[in-house]
């Protein structure tokens, strides 16, 4: 690799001088002396002209030197550029990287902001091509200013004390006989550098969101490993570029006209987890008439900061979809924010989070409970109602139901509660991996909840779980595995052979599925699952089994008579129906194999077909 490397460098075409270059050569010739200003005046007269044609009128703000300013206050310090007066870097303060390192959200080198429009001569101007004269306004604003044209190019940045909102004015004055009446084109390109421990969950979080003027949010999808890509034709409100706990957007006072997103990865890049790309187009009446006002967002992607920032800019945190968003947006967070303000450890924020989900979530659970313990009485007669019908299962199913019927049992009343406790299982599994709050946070051997823990380090690397080992993951499936088999115990009707089988192997499916998730998840889950075998625990006090048959005794006198209705009326027409088919083609193929039989059994000792095929095979005769 070096040696072609080597190779290229010596026969490839050089690249045509910088404008930066090319400033230092001018500086040169006016402080060198007269053999200097022999030696270098020479080339800088074709440069010259080449700028003059490609830039036009512009080409006069088109030499400089490139210097670097500061906007800064407690939280963000956002570096430009004169060369193109465009944000160049922004570091927050309050944060570091993973491995303890400053963080900025984009630098220089990963990053590039620019803005292009078209004279009416036709010639493409990019104010990266300008070089602008900074004029701070305070010490919480700067204002850059390009003399081109006849006229003005004015840049104005605001950063107030305690923000990460920069505010943004772009102003184009006395060029209305110049610029051509079409749409300017902002541009930011972001390649994104790993920030967390992970680096595919921090890859597969990185996306660009955007929202329209009409209402509308779309996002990039954040886990996919090919080019991703949307245009849109209609005005943009906003447009952010998603750094998994991190933030780069602009919001528009007034609109973008329309624009393009892109999001490509390489996955054998070791440097950048991904290439984000935004294209807006800015109206050029905005620009002309003072009202090209926006606001660049360099920040943390905490939701409680966004919702103050912009219409929907809280969607950037990835709380899930639909009911499972609305779960972590009215109840979960605001739940978590309550503690956070008492209790300093984010791991006991946790256990006093999953206790008052599971007491506010108790009489549905002690009706899962209650219905298991019904089940579990009528486990004998269930299984007298299978060895009467061994082969088969409609009957089985009938006479099941009808015994249900009876005692007044609902095997779905089991299912139900639980079923409604399940947006909150799913909401957490949203929450925990995009939770800045628990960004760095230790908790007993994890280091950061925000990921996985990882005591145990392999030296190798294993399908689905990586090259390490997560403690908390281990004591969740362990925890998983006791509830599974306490389940079972108490409802042993429920899971019987294969369905057992799996039911203990799904613990240790998701070992592997959730390995790699975030230890504030898995901590979670298992401290859900202690709680849960203690409420098995307490429930089983409460509930007398002997009561429970009492009870369902008196339910089958009470319903002796009744009929069933709704869902079970329907069911048991459906089940009849398909038994009624069934009987409907049995009588055929039972009345040929009698046929064939009896013609057998009638048949004379030595001519009979058994006789013809095998002689040697006794003859059946009719009592057997």
């Amino acid at each position: 690799m070096a040696a072609l490397l080597l190779i290229y460098l010596q026969f490839a075409p050089k690249p045509e001088p910088a404008a930066v270059e090319l400033a230092k050569t001018t500086k040169s010739v006016t402080t060198g002396g007269d053999s200097a200003r022999a030696a270098t005046a020479a080339p800088v007269a074709p440069d010259s002209a080449q700028l003059a044609k490609q830039l036009g009128s512009f080409a006069t703000a088109a030499q400089g030197t490139a210097q670097t300013t500061e906007l800064s206050n407690k939280l963000l310090t956002v570096t430009f550029s004169s060369k193109g007066g465009q944000p160049q870097s922004a570091r927050l303060h309050k944060y570091k990287t993973f491995g303890g390192q400053p963080l900025d959200i984009f630098d220089a080198q990963s990053a590039k902001m620019d803005l292009r429009f078209r004279t009416i001569s036709g010639q493409q101007i990019k104010l990266s091509d300008l070089y602008f004269r900074a004029e701070p306004q305070g010490s919480n604003a700067m204002r850059f200013v390009a003399e081109v044209a006849g006229g003005q190019i004015e840049q104005t940045y605001t950063l107030a004390p305690e923000s990460y909102e920069v505010g943004y004015q772009l102003r184009f004055n006395g060029l209305s006989q110049t610029l051509a009446q079409e749409p300017l084109t902002f541009t930011f390109v972001d390649n994104v550098r790993q920030t967390e421990q992970d680096r595919t969950q921090n890859r597969n979080h990185t996306a660009i969101n955007r929202y329209l003027v009409s209402g509308d949010h779309t996002v990039l999808f954040e886990a996919s490993e090919t080019p991703e890509e949307i245009k849109v034709e209609e005005p943009i409100k906003w447009a952010a570029h998603k750094h998994d706990f991190f933030i780069a957007g602009i919001i528009a006072d007034n609109e973008f006209t329309s624009g393009q997103l892109n999001a490509g990865v390489d996955l054998n890049d070791s440097t950048y987890l991904k290439t984000l790309s935004s294209t807006l187009k800015i109206p050029v009446a905005d620009v002309q008439q003072g009202k090209a006002n926006f606001r660049f967002f360099f920040g943390p992607n905490s939701y409680d900061l966004l919702k103050t920032v912009a219409p929907d800019f809280d969607r950037n945190v990835n709380l899930g979809w639909g009911l499972f968003r609305w779960v972590n947006q009215f109840v979960i967070l605001p739940v978590f924010h309550f503690l956070q303000q008492y209790i300093a450890s984010y791991g006991l924020i946790i256990v006093l989070l999953v206790l008052l989900i599971k007491l506010v979530t108790w009489p549905l659970t002690y009706k899962t409970y209650e219905s298991q313990a019904k089940m579990k009485v009528l486990k004998p007669e269930i299984d007298a109602i299978k060895e009467k019908y061994p082969d088969d299962q409609m009957k089985q199913q009938q006479e099941t139901m009808k015994l249900n019927q009876s005692v007044g049992v609902n095997p779905l009343s089991g299912c139900i509660p639980t079923l409604l406790t399940m947006p909150i299982l799913f909401a957490m599994f949203q929450f925990f991996p995009n939770a800045i709050e628990l960004r760095q946070e230790a908790f007993l051997w994890a280091k950061d909840l925000s990921t996985y823990d990882n005591p145990i380090i392999l030296p190798f690397a294993l399908p689905f779980m990586g090259s390490h080992i997560s403690l908390f993951t281990v004591l969740m499936t362990l925890s998983t595995l006791a509830m599974t088999y306490q389940t079972n115990q108490n409802n042993p009707s429920a899971m019987q052979g294969p369905m057992k089988f799996y039911s203990y192997l799904m613990p240790f499916i998701f070992f592997f599925v959730l390995n790699s998730f975030s230890a504030g998840l898995t901590w979670y889950y298992l401290v859900s699952n202690i709680v849960t075998l203690g409420q098995i625990a307490i429930t089983r006090r409460f509930i007398d089994d002997d009561k429970v048959r009492a009870k369902l005794e008196a339910n089958k006198v009470k319903n002796k008579d009744k009929k069933p209705s709704g869902f079970s009326a329907r069911l048991a027409d459906a089940m009849k129906a398909a038994q009624e088919r069934d009987a409907q083609t049995k009588p055929s193929g039972s009345k040929k194999l009698a046929s064939n039989n009896d013609a057998a059994d009638e048949a004379e000792p030595g001519t009979g077909a058994d006789d013809v095929t095998n002689p040697k095979k006794p003859r059946k005769t009719r009592r057997s």
